[in-house]
């Protein structure tokens, strides 16, 4: 495992109870960062703290409450000291159905996850970043936001609003030394699959080339260098682990 040095660095990672969150805070906290573990789900939570060795920061917090999301960054802020780092990763993946057909309750949901409490985040995280001149965030998209996945058009919309979200705060960010970048990974094989129906996810692995999914560690990797203080160029740009699928 290359070491990225993120020493002296402080992380907020959503959706850290598990999956690609974790994943992402493990690495994170092996690069010599503090993480703030940030989840919906209390007793996930104190299971990744413990994994973590139990002294890492947590915040249970609804990522759809935009108040409740700037006191969780004040709060973090005033127990960490700094926030250096923001990984937006938790999401829904909603049911899978033709959009005629979609519930506008869980069509509402998804755009609420995966797309307002992505933009929540960053309106909070950002004054702060701005008044240090520093910053990093990762924004999760997904490659079904280049693509549009059939029958899964509300998790399609929300993750094309994601990577257009990061365009637009990297340009209004780009004055100072603050990083907006996205990913937009295939599938992982996460408990985000129990949300899935079997034949969606036969029809993700049969357009990766690679013919498997990507892995939480290989995704961790890239978030770690996006994150660091060596990636201090690139902003505004979508990274893909799509194993081969994306063409652009």
């Amino acid at each position: 495992m290359n070491q990225i040095d993120l020493k002296n660095r402080t992380a907020i990672v959503t959706g850290a109870a598990q999956g690609i969150g974790l994943a992402v805070a493990e690495r994170l906290t092996a690069s010599g960062a503090r993480v703030s573990l940030w989840d919906r789900d209390a007793a996930l939570l104190d299971e990744a703290a413990a994994r973590l060795g139990g002294s890492a920061h947590r915040v249970v917090v609804e990522l759809t409450d935009a108040e409740a999301v700037q006191r969780s960054v004040d709060d973090t802020v005033g127990a960490l000291g700094q926030v250096d780092i923001m990984v937006n990763n938790a999401g829904i993946a909603g049911p899978t159905m033709p959009s005629w057909e979609y519930p506008l309750d869980d069509w509402r949901r998804v755009i609420d996850v995966d797309l307002n409490g992505v933009y929540y985040c960053c309106r909070a995280v950002l004054p702060h970043m701005r008044s240090r001149g520093y910053g990093r965030i990762v924004n999760t998209a997904s490659i079904a936001g280049k693509e549009g996945n059939p029958n899964a058009a509300a998790y399609s919309a929300a993750k094309a609003g994601v990577i257009a979200l990061t365009k637009s705060i990297a340009k209004e960010t780009a004055d100072m030394d603050i990083a907006v970048n996205c990913i937009t990974p295939a599938a992982a094989r996460t408990r985000i699959f129990d949300q899935i129906s079997q034949q969606h996810i036969d029809y993700m692995l049969s357009k990766i080339p690679r013919a498997r999914f990507v892995t939480v560690e290989e995704i961790a990797a890239m978030v770690a260098w996006l994150v660091s203080a060596e990636n201090s160029f690139t902003t505004g740009a979508a990274f893909d682990l799509s194993g081969g699928r994306a063409t652009y």
